[in-house]
């Protein structure tokens, strides 16, 4: 591909950060390629690529994390040898990592000071901090309590705290990894009004994604790498979302989901007036009806906080129901534990990846095998057969593409969408009756989405039952056959995602035509 350059034939580019030729290796594999990075100031600038392309890695190499092999890096102009985040952060680089770094018990002041705390004669100065801490909320829209707990507080709003933390420390240059993957879509439209505001205030901004659509909203400029290597820099104004599609994956992307006409038989799972309860015992689902039928795929689609997530871990044994019945193939199944839904022939592939799919410390052959590890070949007379699990992996890895060194590295040493298509894998191998796939693919670049949804419409065409939830309105729409809408903890309409729109959806899921009937 011809790279084009914002600034080709300008001279005098005032680039705050330049990142030339970095090379990084983990025990010989190549994670960076002769990567080449330039950011100049006020600007927004993407860096693009498929899950395990390197992104994080150059990332982690320009705030300390990591020591390259070879390249330079220039901060202002000046070459700088950043050895540790502390480094960085002394030269204007503060980073929100995808998996935010803050403790549950601790305030939003508390995690913003931690390990810079300011002192008053010999004691932390906490009414001090907080004050800076509200200062700055409110200097940049964040709307942040310096009192609130984390644990109290949505995932949308410690994403802010994490943001907030960088400003703290003074950062001029601030890096974004994955800032949206986990965040409901009115959360993402106040993150890009924070990131706007933040260049309106001088700040330079990277940011690493891989959604097309939020590339081409709010960013100046895209450097696209793959498999490790530098593609090139082009300009957001003199492109589009397929051409970004085709050099990230090197190869054309279909964004429409092609299938055929459902053909829904029996239903497989039957829900007749649920109730459950939050954490704190307040009724989250309250007398829930829905019914999912073999050869379909029924998406549930609402604002986050409405049920879905109680919703989900009734049924997959993960939560107690306080009232109603969950019924699979016809047999109750209200009552059983996680592992015996599983084997009653349940597929569960969880919102959160770290805290019910994965256990990070264990290989990823290993975790391709939680599901089953008891049972022949994985398992006999109590003593786990690495040679049959670590055989099973490797088949999965190839089948699902999961770019990992090997089939023995430790889970957590891949990327967020690597994780997720390990989980994805192991859940759809086992090929139950209900496959109830939450946040499929969230954190996963657009080759990988259409993998994942092809996928999901196979085990429907092979007269499977499949239960989508998702905050993403286009992939409920493009891959549903039905659309269950839930609102404040029942499902207040079923429609064709044929005969409905974005708009009628919107406010079905705002509460603004609850009891509308079925359209479907």
């Amino acid at each position: 591909m011809e790279d084009v350059y914002l600034h080709k034939g300008v001279k005098n580019v005032d680039y705050v950060i330049e990142m030339l030729g970095i090379r990084k290796e983990f025990n010989g594999f190549v994670a960076n390629d002769d990567v080449t990075l330039q950011l100049a100031k006020g600007e927004i600038h993407a860096l693009l690529g498929e899950n395990g392309a390197g992104k994080s890695t150059l990332m982690n190499v320009l705030f300390g994390l990591y020591q390259p092999e070879a390249g330079e890096i220039k901060v202002n102009g000046k070459p700088v040898h950043i050895t540790d985040p502390n480094k960085a952060n002394d030269l204007g680089i503060g980073m929100v990592h995808q998996h935010f770094m803050l403790v549950d018990n601790f305030t939003v002041t508390e995690n913003i000071i931690l390990g810079n705390e300011p002192k008053s004669g010999g004691k932390i100065d906490v009414k001090q901090a907080e004050k800076k801490v509200r200062e700055l909320s409110e200097q940049y829209g964040l709307a942040v309590d310096p009192t609130a707990k984390i644990s109290d507080i949505s995932v949308g709003m410690q994403q802010r705290v994490e943001i907030l933390k960088t400003l703290y420390r003074g950062a001029e240059i601030l890096i974004f990894d994955e800032p949206t993957a986990v965040l409901t879509p009115q959360e993402i439209k106040e993150l890009i009004q924070i990131m706007r505001a933040l260049i309106s205030e001088g700040k330079s901004i990277i940011l690493i994604t891989h959604k097309l659509k939020e590339i081409m909203e709010v960013c100046d400029r895209v450097t696209v790498i793959r498999k490790g290597k530098g593609i090139g820099t082009v300009n957001v104004s003199e492109t589009d979302p397929n051409h970004l599609a085709s050099l990230m994956v090197g190869r054309e992307v279909t964004f429409k989901t092609e299938k055929t006409e459902a053909m829904p038989a029996q239903n497989v799972l039957e829900i007749r007036d649920l109730t459950v309860n939050d954490p704190r015992g307040v009724a989250a689902v309250r007398g829930l009806n829905l019914d999912v039928r073999a050869g379909e795929i029924i998406g549930i689609c609402g604002v986050d906080g409405n049920g879905q997530t109680e919703l989900i871990e009734a049924i997959t044994g993960l939560r107690k129901a306080a009232g109603g019945t969950i019924t699979l193939n016809g047999k109750d199944i209200t009552s059983f534990k996680p592992r015996k839904v599983t084997e009653s022939g349940v597929g569960h592939i969880p919102q959160d990846r770290h805290k019910h799919g994965l256990v990070l410390d264990y290989s990823i052959g290993v975790n391709m095998v939680l599901q089953t590890y008891y049972q022949k070949p994985y398992s006999k007379s109590g003593f786990m057969n690495y040679k049959e699990v670590y055989k099973k992996a490797k088949k999965l890895i190839k089948e699902f593409d999961v770019r990992t060194p090997s089939e023995t590295t430790p889970a957590r040493a891949l990327s967020g969408g690597n994780q997720q298509k390990a989980i994805i894998g192991r859940e759809i191998d086992r090929n139950p009756d209900l496959l109830i796939a939450a946040q499929p693919t969230r954190g996963l670049d657009v080759g990988a989405i259409e993998f994942i949804h092809r996928r999901l419409i196979e085990q429907r065409d092979n007269g499977k039952a499949v239960l989508l939830l998702s905050f993403e309105l286009d992939e409920i729409m493009n891959v549903s056959d039905r659309i269950a809408v839930i609102y404040e903890g029942e499902i207040v309409a079923v429609v064709d995602p044929k005969k409905t729109t974005e708009q009628e959806l919107g406010l079905l899921m705002a509460g603004s035509k609850k009891g509308v009937s079925e359209h479907v």
